[in-house]
């Protein structure tokens, strides 16, 4: 069987485009969905079997093209027949280059282009390093595209509706367009091949087999995009990007090398989803022979493998099967026949920066969502899981806020726990003003062994980022070095939750002075004082509120860099500057300086502010004094 991926834009007709590919020959399978993220459609074309993972768009689910496009022997990029639409193909082209994989650029809705071909695959070409190559070009009547030339074969195709293309004679007004077309295409497949150089330059006669040669190795190795034009949904052009992907994109032996040349992969997981009654279900392809039920893939032996588009449970190299049964598959790895490596890093998510804290509507459910959300995590690779600091919830980071719908949608479909969303507290600090000292003295006595220690205290400001500092400069033994720890241990609980609720950062605590007694004093005694003492301390020396500042990096089309100046003042945001990005044509790095708490209204500003293009990743930079008016209700 042999895979390949479709990906683009949202209502780019990539599902229509995977449908019309399938039934050319009338051998379309069970289509396998996973809802609102990715589909496989297995398929049977002149006697071969096919499968095409169709990926959903949207920023939210690029995620999933990563462990797709790494099971994939090509790729198909669908973008729209529209120039002043090209900057949303911009992620997909930018992901196509990364993974290195052989892909066909199909130009959809022909019918409906106002644009010029040349143009739209200009505007393309500004997020691409690869050279976009036109392989055809549209035949217009009245303004109408009404076929195209192959600039291969220079065999004028018409567009029947719903049908195969027909041959016709080139119209004499094409003759000029297709003769430029196709020295252009001829000098962009000449710079890799010699021989096709000497013949261009000896102005010879270039054979069309000998051009399909040259077009297929250089697909092959990744050295051009090969733009085809058509319309999915009247089954135009469908047809030549059939046979294309038939003829020049290579089979599973290339894929595996892209993963692992040293070819220890056995398979890769392309899809996952979580089924009712059924548990984790994973679609797997075979990159070597010999997986099947029973025989040990990632560590384990596999519980239940049933092949896609085939019999048995056996899969050959480059067959797709489904996993069921088999919880140690995740999706996002690449198995050998004893473990498991996750897949390179162009095929994992990107950050995963929209949070939310999540906690179950009924208290009942509280043991069972942490439970869900690790099943959910292991069929969704963009999904993270942890703990908020402050309310010990659950605490999502996800791509986005349809990713949050997803996630909670499964939660109660799949595990009857219905749950509420909250945004991420402020992570909130203070620090004192001046510094004070405090003589503290603990006693008391019920009868028995009393408790008493007496402590001098020194609490001062550290510069920003020094976090907590004790010291000690008792002389003579006025506290015994066998208590020091314990007064340490009591200022650093009194830090822990000061007057405020928040930690009490950036501050030096000194023990100076104290007495003890020979029977009365103990640990516990001298951790209390510590504790007491600095809580004075704290509440006499006053208090400055810190907020936490992230350095911000946004990752956006160079187009829309400059709309994100105002975005990022409206949100008290510091701009620190912004640069071409290395590596990914078209895109700029803005980097700047912001509050933790504008993260998530930056998640939902940068998508629109970008079309859904741009998103960002975040460290901690430092903290910075804040408005409390700015957190009343924190």
């Amino acid at each position: 069987m042999r895979v390949f991926t479709i990906l683009g834009p949202s209502q780019s007709g990539k599902t229509t485009l995977a449908t019309a590919l399938a039934e050319l020959d009338g051998g379309a399978g069970k289509r396998h969905e996973v809802e609102g993220v990715a589909a496989l459609q297995p398929f049977s074309f002149m006697g071969e079997d096919w499968a095409a993972i169709d990926i959903a768009g949207g920023a939210d689910n690029l995620a999933h093209a990563g462990p797709a496009l790494a099971a994939s022997d090509a790729a198909v990029l669908c973008v729209p027949a529209d120039a002043g639409a090209a900057v949303l193909s911009a992620p997909y082209l930018r992901k196509l280059e990364e993974a290195g994989i052989p892909a066909f650029i199909f130009v959809n809705r022909m019918d409906q282009a106002a644009d010029r071909v040349a143009d739209i695959v200009a505007a393309l070409q500004a997020y691409c390093s690869h050279n976009i190559i036109l392989r055809q070009v549209p035949i217009r009547e009245e303004g109408q595209v009404v076929g195209a030339v192959d600039l291969i074969s220079e065999r004028a195709w018409q567009y029947r509706e719903g049908e195969p293309s027909a041959l016709i004679e080139l119209p004499v007004t094409m003759y000029a367009r297709e003769q430029e077309a196709r020295a252009e295409l001829l000098e962009a497949l000449a710079d890799f091949d010699d021989t096709l150089l000497e013949e261009l330059i000896e102005d010879q006669q270039v054979m069309a087999e000998e051009v399909y040669d040259v077009a297929t190795r250089v697909l092959q190795h990744n050295d051009l995009f090969p733009a085809l034009l058509g319309s999915a949904e009247h089954r135009n052009g469908i047809l030549r990007l059939m046979k294309s992907l038939r003829h020049e994109a290579p089979d599973v032996g290339a894929a595996l090398e892209r993963l692992s040349p040293s070819g220890n992969v056995l398979a890769v997981g392309c899809m996952a989803d979580l089924v009712k009654h059924l548990g984790k279900m994973v679609l797997v392809r075979a990159m070597g022979a010999d997986v099947g039920n029973g025989r040990p893939v990632g560590g384990a032996t596999l519980g239940s493998l049933s092949s896609i588009g085939g019999q048995g449970g056996r899969l050959g190299a480059g067959d797709v099967g489904q996993a069921v049964k088999s919880d140690h598959l995740n999706l996002g790895f690449a198995y050998a026949a004893e473990g498991a490596a996750p897949l390179p890093a162009w095929a994992q998510p990107r950050p995963s920066t929209f949070r939310r804290v999540i906690t179950p509507v009924h208290e009942r459910d509280d043991a069972r969502l942490s439970g869900a959300l690790e099943r959910l995590a292991e069929v969704d690779p963009a999904l993270q899981v942890s703990q908020d600091e402050a309310s010990g919830h659950a605490l999502l980071h996800l791509q986005g806020p349809l990713h949050l719908r997803r996630v909670k949608q499964m939660l109660q479909q799949e595990f009857g726990v219905e749950v509420e969303e909250t945004p991420v507290p402020p992570a909130l600090r203070e620090t004192i003003n001046r510094s004070v000292q405090i003589h503290h003295r603990h006693r008391k006595q019920s009868g028995g062994a009393g408790q008493f220690a007496d402590v001098v205290i020194e609490v001062r400001p550290l510069p920003r980022g020094s976090g907590f500092v004790f010291e000690e400069t008792v002389k003579g033994g006025a506290v015994p070095k066998n208590y020091i720890p314990s007064v340490e241990a009591g200022a650093r609980e009194a830090l822990a939750r000061g007057p405020n609720g928040y930690p009490v950062v950036d501050v030096c605590v000194t023990l100076k002075d104290g007495k003890h007694h020979s029977v009365d004093s103990s640990d516990y005694a001298f951790r209390t004082a510590g504790n007491h003492a600095v809580k004075e301390a704290l509440a006499e020396a006053g208090l400055t509120l810190l907020q936490p500042i992230m350095r911000v990096q946004i990752h956006v089309p160079s187009v829309f860099t400059g709309g994100l100046v105002p975005v990022v003042s409206g949100m008290k945001g510091q701009i620190l500057g912004f640069e071409a990005e290395d590596g990914a044509v078209g895109w700029d790095v803005f980097e700047t300086l912001l509050p933790m708490a504008a993260q998530d209204e930056l998640c939902n500003t940068l998508a629109s502010a970008t079309r859904g293009t741009g998103w960002f990743s975040t460290d901690f930079d430092h903290y910075e004094e804040a408005r409390r008016a700015d957190f009343a209700d924190a």
